[in-house]
């Protein structure tokens, strides 16, 4: 820390332990100047020559015929004020930066200016803090924090505003040029633990990171803190990333328990949020999606205003590709029955459509015959979240209060072509059935028409074929397009004289013609689909795993998308039960609209495959 000495004399202020200090001289003191508490006993003559303010004060006294003046109005108060006097009589004063505001604020007071003496106070201030403490990063940020218990008047003289402009410019210094020292206590890399060698053989200190000024910043409260990012923001010599992990790294240190629990000054932690969230810079990639969800979850416990929610949801839903479930989980405020906020996660899939499509737009309108990398990675960003929506279904459907239309909604906001597959969607769905058993026959066949049967995996379809919460045309529809799967890997089979071994590719080309491009290639993070319980009212699920067995050919479900797949007795008994009601008639939930009338009593009863086209088709 620098300092600066002022005056030569020794100082000979003394106190007789009863806030009072006095002057050890032979002379007795002539004025009484009170601050406060705290009486000074002091000589007229000294002040007078370096305070106009003293010289207008002891007039008026002088022509009152009193030898007290009351100054209790002073910044910085007694020790401020004893700083000053000392100054009058030519003691030594040691300036520093924990003092030098309340000195400089002081001064001012009393009028402690050039007209009236040179070389006045003030002056020599002024050149302490442009020469030693404003060209120092530590004593620059001791400095602003001791203005805020001065306000207005270190407003007044600009000692904030060159204190944010001195730290602001070191922080956008390039990293190579910092030379002073700085608090760093971020994890450092393994090769930032010791010194680097040069290929020549010369040893050099590691390199000044980019974020180097984090630390110090985030002592700062948060009125201070803004002030100094808009300005390093207005330089524009600092990455939005830098400042994005500025902004982290502050929100974490104030807010230690972000997004989990209310706590503390709700009040303050809610302007202290909503700060942050105005700070954000508007470069995409600046903070992350988890960072962004936390704040939103941060958000909506704090109840910040709509505004700040607002942009909030913008930023998430351009970086929706990124999130994940658990960030996705927000909880409902107080007043909603739901034990997730819905309606959240909807307003962010909504706006990555509306930037998804602005994209498109773009790419449009563009002249281009080649497909573009913008065009491409869009496509994939909507299958990412496709995924992740459904899982996120999954999650919440478990909601015993989830209402029905806004899962619906949710999974029916994406465009068809986001989701080549509807593995995760059927899991979602019969996640909703099963703690929701009280839907009625609407709501189901309402439900599972968000499903395409054509774009079910093999698993999928068998673990569908054993399920009872489905509707029963539901099964019949699946079963029909196995069976077509199977007829077309024969078919492809005795055409292409493959082994049965390479059977799943030929299933694949050929199902794909046949049934509307529906995919049966399966990544390393495919779902896994068990058999139901016995009895068929049991769901057992599970994700990940390796589906090479299948699709080689060798697993159970390969080998039923080959040889046939078999619909349960009781399930079929069910259907056949159905189709054999007098009247000719069945229930609208379980016959297509199209099929012919059902067969007549006294009929031999059909055998399953046959009763299954018949129905369908």
């Amino acid at each position: 820390m620098k300092f600066m000495k002022l005056g030569s004399k020794p100082d000979s202020f003394q106190s007789d332990g009863k806030d009072i200090r006095f002057v050890a001289s032979d002379l007795a003191g002539d004025i009484i100047i009170r601050v406060g508490n705290v009486k000074f006993h002091l000589h007229k003559f000294p002040l007078l020559s370096k305070s106009f303010r003293l010289q207008k004060l002891i007039t008026t006294t002088d022509n009152e015929k009193t030898d007290e003046i009351c100054i209790s109005d002073i910044p910085g108060g007694a020790a401020a004020f004893e700083i000053c006097a000392k100054f009058c009589y030519g003691m030594t004063v040691t300036l520093n930066a924990h003092n030098v505001t309340a000195a400089r604020c002081a001064a001012e007071y009393l009028q402690m200016h050039e007209t009236v003496e040179k070389g006045n106070l003030i002056y020599k201030i002024e050149v302490f803090l442009r020469t030693s403490i404003l060209r120092s990063w530590k004593d620059s940020i001791i400095l602003l924090q001791t203005t805020r218990s001065l306000l207005p008047w270190s407003e007044d003289l600009k000692l904030t505003d060159h204190c944010i402009e001195s730290v602001a410019s070191k922080a956008s210094t390039d990293a190579f040029k910092v030379e002073w020292s700085y608090t760093d206590n971020r994890k450092k890399l393994p090769s930032e633990n010791c010194l680097e060698t040069h290929w020549k053989g010369i040893r050099k200190e590691n390199s000044v990171p980019k974020d180097w000024w984090v630390e110090d910043l985030c002592e700062l409260e948060i009125g201070f803190f803004k002030k100094i990012i808009m300005a390093i923001k207005a330089k524009g010599r600092v990455s939005s990333e830098v400042i994005g992990e500025a902004l982290k790294a502050y929100t974490y240190r104030r807010l230690s328990s972000l997004g989990k629990e209310k706590g503390g000054d709700a009040n303050k932690n809610r302007s202290l949020l909503e700060t942050i969230i105005l700070l954000l810079p508007s470069e995409k990639g600046s903070v992350s999606c988890c960072f962004l969800l936390k704040l939103l979850r941060a958000g909506s416990l704090l109840d910040c205003g709509e505004t700040s929610k607002r942009e909030l949801v913008k930023r998430i839903g351009r970086r929706l590709e990124d999130a994940s479930v658990p960030g996705l989980l927000i909880p409902s405020t107080s007043g909603e029955n739901t034990i997730y906020d819905v309606d959240m996660v909807l307003n962010i899939v909504e706006e990555f459509i509306m930037q998804d499509n602005s994209d498109v737009q773009l790419s449009t309108n563009e002249e281009l015959h080649e497909l573009n990398a913008p065009a491409l990675a869009a496509g994939i960003s909507k299958v990412t979240v496709a995924k992740l929506v459904d899982d996120y279904l999954i999650e919440v459907a478990k909601d015993p209060n989830l209402p029905l239309s806004k899962f619906i909604d949710l999974a029916e906001i994406l465009p068809s072509d986001s989701r080549p597959e509807h593995d995760g969607l059927y899991h979602a769905i019969d996640t909703y059935l099963k703690e929701h058993p009280g839907l009625s026959k609407s709501e189901k066949k309402k439900l599972c028409g968000l499903m395409n049967c054509k774009k079910l995996s093999g698993d999928a379809c068998a673990h569908a074929m054993q399920n009872e919460r489905l509707p029963l045309r539901l099964v019949v529809q699946i079963l029909y397009f196995e069976q077509m799967r199977a007829s077309a890997a024969t078919t492809s089979r005795a055409e292409s004289g493959n082994s049965y071994g390479s059977s799943r590719s030929a299933i694949t080309t050929n199902t794909e013609d046949e049934c509307d491009g529906v995919p049966n290639a399966h990544d390393g993070k495919a779902r896994k689909f068990t058999k139901l319980s016995e009895g068929g009212k049991g769901c057992e699920w599970s994700s990940g795993g390796n589906n090479e067995n299948r699709s080689n050919g060798q697993g159970k479900s390969g080998s039923s998308q080959v040889k046939g797949v078999v619909m349960p007795k009781k399930m079929l008994g069910k259907f056949l039960s159905s189709k054999g009601q007098t009247g000719g008639s069945s229930s609208s939930s379980d016959t297509s609209a199209g099929s012919p009338n059902s067969a007549k009593q006294g009929e031999p009863k059909l055998t399953p495959s046959r009763n299954i086209r018949y129905t369908v088709l």
